[in-house]
């Protein structure tokens, strides 16, 4: 028996979470063994794929995302079949309401005034604008508007606040979600925000804690956790995720989903963006995404979240259609279309839904009315037009 027990403590059971020269994470820490239910005798493990923990290690989520990929799609298939409809993908709808002049750092984004990008600083716009773009995004079955202002936080823009309650206020009377993004909140603005019928707030982690640093400096990683906790604690559902292709490596990826994984809720939406090199940014020069690192993280997110939404955001259009349709198998429910994502690329709602019609796949109502928001996807004519039948 002794030499048993020598045998199943190894060294590096002890070793604490290192991180190398470059600032990524190591994940090092044991494999964690669930225990069973107290009183218990059963061999059954207390978790099975499909519960929602928030107990997570990092090294179990490490270890999902290093299995073969083609297994773990698979297993996150699975989970995503047992919370959701899997044939239902929402259609979401970005637009940038407040373009440039970002006093943030950001190492990825045009927008920000510590770089010479093409991006052109620009005023709030005015409400009507907005309306006619989240009216037309209804038209064509986006049941999710979202509003994204160029801003570090809202301190000095009293005005342009209660330009946006109303904006929130007007979109969601129209029948839809209205998320935004608008840098960091406090309880008091997330409050008046939710007052004014905010349904989602947008605040990505981007990265692992670790990595971070070597992409934003002009806030930290906690002040990020803070408005996410202003949010949740106004009731708001929180949309928090992060960007493949930073110069980030896979344990930091794993670090992004193992942190959100762990906050009191899980994000209820996750988006994976993937890196549009924008010309003047200190990342321009960045090497794309591999499709395979964008599946395995979306599959990863699957497995750990899920109840989770998990948006294929920014850098979708780089995909082939096929590679988009692995991405839903993997657990991916939720895409933006539209004109434009901000200040990047994005596929048009007929291109969009076309794809759809294609792989059998439907749009998503509402996640707050199921059944009084209507999401048409295409008529008979277009129909006809693709190729497709529903």
């Amino acid at each position: 028996m002794p030499a048993l027990v020598s045998r199943a403590i190894r060294p590096t059971v002890f070793a604490p979470l290192v991180r190398n020269a470059r600032g990524h994470a190591v994940a090092v820490d044991p494999p964690y063994l669930p225990p069973n239910p107290q009183g218990s005798t059963a061999s059954r493990p207390r978790y099975v794929d499909g519960d929602v923990r928030h107990d997570w290690r990092r090294s179990e989520i490490q270890k999902i995302f290093d299995a073969p990929l083609m297994e773990t799609i698979y297993r996150a298939a699975t989970v995503h079949r047992m919370n959701q409809d899997a044939s239902r993908i929402q259609l979401c709808t970005l637009m940038n309401i407040k373009t440039g002049g970002c006093t943030e750092d950001c190492k990825y984004c045009s927008q920000s005034s510590s770089y010479k990008t093409p991006t052109k600083a620009s005023r709030l716009i005015d409400i009507e604008p907005v309306l006619k773009a989240a009216r037309e995004a209804k038209e064509n079955g986006s049941t999710r508007f979202c509003m994204g202002a160029a801003w570090r936080d809202l301190a000095g823009k009293k005005s342009g606040f209660e330009k946006i309650l109303k904006m929130v206020t007007e979109v969601r009377g129209m029948g839809m979600e209205v998320c935004t993004t608008l840098g960091m909140l406090s309880p008091e603005q997330a409050k008046r925000l939710k007052e004014a019928g905010l349904s989602a707030y947008n605040h990505n982690l981007d990265t692992s804690r670790e990595f971070y640093p070597e992409v934003i400096t002009s806030r930290t990683y906690d002040d990020r956790l803070a408005t996410i906790q202003a949010v949740r604690e106004a009731g708001i559902s929180v949309c928090s995720g992060g960007i493949l292709g930073l110069g980030e490596q896979d344990e930091d990826r794993v670090g992004l989903i193992h942190e959100v994984s762990r906050l009191p809720q899980h994000p209820e939406s996750f988006p994976v963006n993937t890196l549009v090199p924008i010309e003047g940014t200190p990342l321009e020069k960045n090497d794309p995404v591999k499709v395979h690192t964008v599946l395995r993280t979306i599959a990863t997110a699957r497995i750990v979240m899920p109840k989770t939404i998990i948006r294929l955001a920014a850098g979708r259009h780089t995909f082939s259609e096929t590679e988009q349709a692995m991405a839903f198998m993997a657990g991916a429910n939720a895409i933006f279309t539209g004109e434009r994502m901000l200040t990047t690329p994005c596929s048009g709602w007929e291109e969009d839904k076309a794809m759809l019609g294609r792989w059998g796949l439907r749009g998503q109502r509402s996640f707050e009315d199921s059944e009084s928001v209507n999401t048409p996807m295409m008529t008979k004519e277009q129909q006809a037009l693709h190729g497709v039948s529903y």
